[in-house]
């Protein structure tokens, strides 16, 4: 209730009456009067609100004297250029005939001068009036009038002055239009705002009465994190001036640019007014980051105090990203140019042209200035001159103002560069113009209301000659019109549809600004076109290519980011990837673990095939041992055949030529056995080459024993009395090697038929290689397997040992015993390597051990009987071998 009565008793205090048009005449203005403003009378007088001045100079009230008229430093040519655009727009629907034909508009233009309490105040004498001159007979005609159709609005005697406006356009700032919505909202007023951006606007229900004609910040945000993250740049500063238009922007941009990977290097806002001391700590930020991307969120006043010092300091390389409220500001370059090169910013749609607008602001002459405070103070800043008579009232810092030589009338805005009369970059003044145009569009729709079906209680139409603020929002909120060719509408939130040009301040061959065009973002296309940018345009403020921001270096595949503790997700380390894991993309969160049958590359951002390791008959280590394994063959067969050829000699017939042949064709089955470790494992493969390496060996070392056995009892039977031979003839010599061998033949059977051994594919051992093997199966069997040929194999070495002493010029024994030694060694040694080795290397292990031991029993038992045989036949005889 105190704010509702704190805005009443400001509206009221500007006024003095009684209610009742008894009172009309002696309604009395009370506050000083303003004459600096446009006005033209209508049928609806529409309110215009621009920063005709800004950056106030700081003064210090005395409290002891009536405070004076703010002091401002800068004349906007810009702003005065959106004014006329405002007038220009009114007067062209004044003239057409197929838009408000029965409706005369007519405006009432103040400064906001970019202040808040001037703001404030302009607003109050817009919507409430002031004290019109002119005669008083039509003065009190028109106040009678105004005074009907606003009566039911309760503007009281608002009527006795100018004409109020029941809409309002401006103001370009985002803070400035928040404090007026704040006061007219109780009046439920429109503000139609071509400048304003702040998202925080769009809240319906905190500002039900607000429009625009500007896009929000919400899609300019939105756009600004996409074009960081176009050019890599993931580590900006964000400065912006203490609004709301910048806190909000700055806040969403923080929250926009996240999904993205942008980090903001600083956070920095500094005061509408810059001290040196908010300027000098400002700078300290900007100099010590290691970002040279900033995005600034100001107006053009700030950003020239802003680019003073940091010209003063010598700062250069800096990439600037302009938010859309100085993306345009060309009076930027005037003074600093080398300093905004290469800028980068989002400006709001360009009107390629507005027919007729460029001769209406160069229509201007000194008979018409004199009209005008505003158009008189554009013209003596213009042409540096004084006008004989000038209405310029307003001051702000022109000290030698008396001094300026007089107006000669012959000045003409075609001799001279002024923003005002460039028409080269129309996008406010567009935004202005589409603002005048909604308006006429919604009054349109109004008076084309018919009775019993408007949208108001009982079907009922609004006049559009007399109709109550509140109404008009109903049809502005619904208006769809075309302005030049493009189609306008707002949401639900009163808010355009965002579409942005990307430009670029490039230098011309003169020197002047070249705003250049290099892509666009349009909201309404589809998700991930919305930003198209054309980089070969583009010039950057050093060299030839976007320059670098990063707070770290991007991680290349084949390695992950590592989030540094306590430090913005921007900055990261790069981890390689743990062994089996790639990563196919740059600053990868996770690395992603190869499937079974797959390795990483060496780069570690593939997952390749691995390797299939198995011991094959293409690799040297394969054809070395196959080889050998048919040389060990050969020979075995050749040693056979030759013991054939000379069986009824007495060396081959004295040493058991029956157990001779089969050792002989026993070793050569060993031999090949060893083939059968070579190429790739199968299950068949896996189940034959067990068993045919365990069955050979052990027929192998039966032959030995029965071999020994014969020996032994041989030279036991020499004794007077002893018949041992008798017991141990050739039958029972054969059934030992058979005997000695089934019990290996049924110790496979039962590792056959409980788990036999099959191909496996390995890859425990070596995570890059897929081993084709042969596993066991039965650990237990293949330890019998190989625990039976050793008990055969000590059989064998005792009875060899025990009869190698024997008396005999050859001792058959005594060879036995040197060959099971080796065989001995070979499998002692054999058993540790094999356990440690694992892939081709158990196998050739394996393979190996099959053929020394082989190979050492068939050197050791058959070369001296060779050498003999071949060499030294004489020694062939009965008589040598019975010699002691």
């Amino acid at each position: 209730m105190a704010l509702w009565a704190a805005k009443l008793i400001m509206f009221l205090s500007l006024f003095r009456g009684t209610p009742g048009s008894a009172a009309l005449d002696n309604c009395v203005f009370l506050g000083v009067e303003e004459k600096n403003s446009l006005y033209e009378d209508g049928d609806v007088v529409i309110g215009g609100l621009f920063p005709l001045h800004y950056s106030p100079e700081s003064s210090l009230p005395t409290y002891k004297t009536k405070p004076t008229p703010n002091m401002y430093q800068y004349f906007s040519s810009r702003a005065l250029r959106w004014i006329q655009t405002m007038t220009f727009a009114i007067k062209e629907i004044n003239q057409r005939s197929d838009l408000l034909p029965q409706l005369k508009l007519g405006y009432h233009i103040r400064d906001s001068c970019d202040d808040i309490p001037v703001a404030l105040r302009a607003l109050l004498l817009l919507v409430n009036g002031q004290p019109e001159r002119g005669s008083g007979a039509e003065n009190v005609n028109r106040n009678r009038a105004m005074e009907r159709s606003f009566n039911s609005s309760n503007l009281g005697c608002a009527a006795v002055y100018r004409t109020v406006s029941p809409v309002i356009i401006g103001d370009a700032s985002s803070g400035i239009s928040m404090a007026l919505l704040r006061s007219l909202g109780s009046f439920r007023i429109p503000l139609v705002s071509y400048f304003a951006s702040c998202s925080c606007l769009s809240d319906q229900r905190e500002f039900p009465t607000f429009m625009r004609t500007m896009p929000s910040d919400a899609f300019q945000i939105r756009a600004l994190a996409r074009l960081v993250s176009y050019f890599g740049w993931t580590w900006v500063g964000v400065i912006g001036v203490e609004s709301d238009y910048a806190r909000f922007a700055i806040q969403l941009f923080l929250q926009e640019s996240v999904q993205y990977g942008v980090c903001a290097a600083y956070t920095h806002f500094y005061p509408v007014t810059l001290s040196q001391q908010a300027l000098d700590k400002l700078l300290n930020v900007i100099q010590m980051a290691s970002s040279k991307v900033i995005i600034n969120f100001s107006g053009e006043s700030e950003m020239q105090g802003i680019l003073k010092e940091i010209g003063r300091w010598n700062i250069t390389g800096l990439q600037w990203i302009a938010s859309e409220a100085w993306a345009t500001a060309t009076l930027l370059w005037e003074k600093f140019g080398d300093l905004l090169t290469g800028t980068l910013g989002f400006a709001i749609r360009r009107a390629d042209v507005i027919p007729g607008l460029e001769e209406h602001l160069t229509s201007l002459r000194p008979s018409d200035i004199h009209k005008s405070g505003f158009l008189a103070e554009f013209w003596e800043e213009t042409f540096n001159c004084r006008l004989n008579g000038s209405v310029n009232s307003h001051s702000h810092g022109v000290g030698n103002y008396l001094d300026r030589l007089p107006c000669k009338g012959t000045e003409s805005l075609d001799d001279v560069y002024s923003p005002y009369s460039d028409v080269t970059q129309l996008r406010v003044s567009y935004n202005v113009y589409k603002a005048v145009y909604l308006v006429a569009h919604a009054l349109q729709d109004m008076s084309d209301c018919k009775g019993g079906k408007g949208p108001f209680s009982n079907g009922t139409c609004a006049d559009p000659k007399h109709f109550k603020p509140w109404q008009l929002i109903h049809y502005l909120r619904r208006a769809n019109f075309s302005a030049l060719g493009e189609e306008v509408n707002f949401d639900q939130n009163g808010d355009p549809i965002a579409y942005y040009d990307l430009v670029n301040w490039q230098r011309s061959p003169d020197g002047s600004l070249h705003l250049v065009k290099v892509g666009f973002y349009d909201a309404s296309s589809p998700a991930g076109y919305s930003l198209v940018i054309n980089d070969s345009v583009i010039q950057w403020p050093v060299g030839k290519q976007a320059s670098r921001s990063v707070c770290s270096d991007s991680c290349p595949p084949g390695s992950r980011v590592a989030r540094r503790k306590g430090e913005p997700i921007c900055c990261f380390d790069c981890v390689p990837c743990a062994e089996g894991e790639v990563s196919n993309e740059t600053d990868s969160l996770e690395c992603t673990r190869c499937s079974e049958d797959t390795w990483p590359n060496r780069a570690r951002d593939l997952c390749i095939p691995k390797t299939i390791e198995y011991l094959s008959y293409h690799e040297l280590m394969g054809i070395m041992l196959c080889v050998v394994s048919v040389l060990g063959a050969c020979i075995s067969l050749s040693i056979l055949a030759i013991f054939f050829m000379y069986k009824d000699t007495p060396l081959v017939r004295a040493n058991n030529m029956e157990l001779s042949f089969l050792l002989l064709v026993f070793l050569a089955v060993c031999f090949l056995v060893g083939l059968l470790f070579i190429g790739e494992p199968s299950d068949w493969l896996c189940r034959i080459r067990y068993p045919a390496f365990g069955i050979s060996v052990a027929l192998c070392i039966s032959c030995l024993l029965a071999k020994t056995a014969v020996v032994l009892m041989a030279f036991r039977s020499t004794l007077p009395g002893s018949n041992v031979m008798k017991w141990f003839g050739p039958n029972q010599q054969r059934a030992s090697v058979f005997l000695g061998t089934a019990v290996q033949v049924i110790i496979c059977l039962i590792w056959l038929l409980t788990s036999p051994p099959h191909a496996n594919s390995n890859t425990d051992y070596h995570s890059a290689t897929i081993i084709m093997e042969c596993v066991t199966g039965s650990e237990v069997c293949f330890w019998c397997v190989l625990g039976y040929i050793g008990i055969l194999a000590c059989m064998c070495f005792l009875m060899a040992f025990l009869a190698r002493k024997l008396p005999d010029n050859f001792n058959e024994a005594k060879f036995i015993t040197f060959s099971m030694l080796i065989f001995f060694a070979v499998w002692i040694t054999f058993i540790p390597v094999y356990v440690s080795t694992a892939g081709k290397y158990t196998v050739a292990v394996h393979i190996f051990a099959i053929l020394a031991s082989a190979f050492g029993l068939l050197f050791c038992i058959f070369a001296p009987k060779c050498y003999i045989i071949i060499l030294k036949p004489e020694k062939n005889s009965k008589k040598h071998i019975m010699q002691r």
